[in-house]
């Protein structure tokens, strides 16, 4: 009976599989990507920041399903994707129609709305989503208090339940929120198909009508075994150099305590990087604070040693003092 099962279980996967690749194929020449996923778009009510972030057993899903727009909103489009929603749900809530009358709009000329799934959040946290009545099962979406979660193809029809609680239940920023989301799908048997591809948005709470300054956060893990473990990693460095480059700011307009706090901050996100603390050490160079310094470009020095061969190259850029006997004593350590 358990060899009939298998087989039958077997089987049962390769008619599926047949289906959905000829039924991709079908699509594909039509000049239409199937991307199903599962997703979430949400506004930081604190921040204003708005994202979306999602999660495919298809290649390079970032490049199709998230939209953002500072002081707009955010759009993820999936299923048999219909690009089009992005841009155009942008723009029409740049025109001051809430998430739902833009869904609403666009539904309405689209001829192919049943095999559709979009969720969509604008600037003041309404939310709407659509799932057509043609998708994959397990298909479903939930709107909540400034989010919405979808999904299409999973393995359990629990898998947006479990999204919207993680999402609602988890603190600290959107990006940590909007994670959980994704790793509480996953848990839950996430794609039928498995994993191969995630991708975050997130785009700034203040505009400044300047769309790459108005960028946070863009990462897009394009192919990867364990996409989701890759991407929090990455959100992980990503908010180590956040605080380096708020260091670099601080150093430049002569901040030296507060550059010393964004520096420590970024090692602590990333400690496995020794070039972070290696700021940090020159920092205190720079402060005449030698001491606290060394002990640190010790442990760089043995953990890279190119970091070494970098500190007499820094004095020509007024990175580090032109003593010889500071360097001498940092050389040899």
């Amino acid at each position: 009976m358990s060899f009939s099962y298998n087989k039958g279980e077997r089987m049962r996967k390769h008619i599926l599989f047949t289906i959905l690749f000829i039924a991709e194929s079908m699509v594909v020449a039509q000049g239409v990507r199937p991307v199903n996923t599962y997703s979430i778009v949400a506004l930081d009510e604190e921040t204003g920041e708005l994202g979306v972030a999602v999660q495919s057993h298809w290649f390079s899903v970032g490049a199709l399903v998230p939209w953002a727009k500072a002081g707009v909103g955010a759009v993820a489009t999936q299923s048999f994707v219909k690009v089009e929603y992005g841009p155009d749900g942008l723009q029409l809530m740049s025109e001051g129609k809430s998430a739902e009358e833009a869904l609403t709009a666009l539904l309405v000329n689209d001829e192919g709305k049943a095999v559709r799934q979009v969720g969509m959040v604008d600037a003041n946290g309404n939310a709407a989503a659509h799932t057509g009545k043609n998708c994959i099962d397990y298909a479903g979406h939930i709107v909540g208090n400034n989010y919405s979660v979808q999904a299409n193809l999973m393995a359990n029809n629990t898998v947006t339940d479990v999204m919207a609680k993680a999402f609602e239940n988890t603190s600290g920023d959107l990006a940590n929120r909007m994670l959980a989301a994704l790793e509480a799908a996953q848990n839950e048997g996430g794609d039928l198909r498995g994993k191969q591809s995630a991708a975050m948005l997130i785009v700034s709470g203040k505009p400044t009508g300047i769309s790459y300054k108005d960028v946070v956060l863009d990462l897009r893990i394009e192919d990867h075994p364990e996409p989701i473990k890759e991407l929090k990693r990455l959100i992980r460095i990503h908010k180590a150099y956040n605080h380096a480059n708020k260091g670099d700011h601080y150093m430049e307009t002569g901040q030296t305590e507060l550059a010393l706090k964004e520096y420590d901050q970024a090692a602590e996100h990333y400690p496995e990087n020794p070039e972070l603390p290696f700021w940090t050490a020159v920092t205190l160079v720079g402060a005449n604070r030698i001491e606290e310094a060394l002990p640190i470009f010790k442990d760089v020095f043995i953990r890279d040693p190119n970091l070494k061969i970098l500190v007499p190259r820094l004095v020509k850029s007024k990175l580090f003092p032109e003593d010889k006997d500071i360097l001498r004593h940092v050389m040899n350590q």
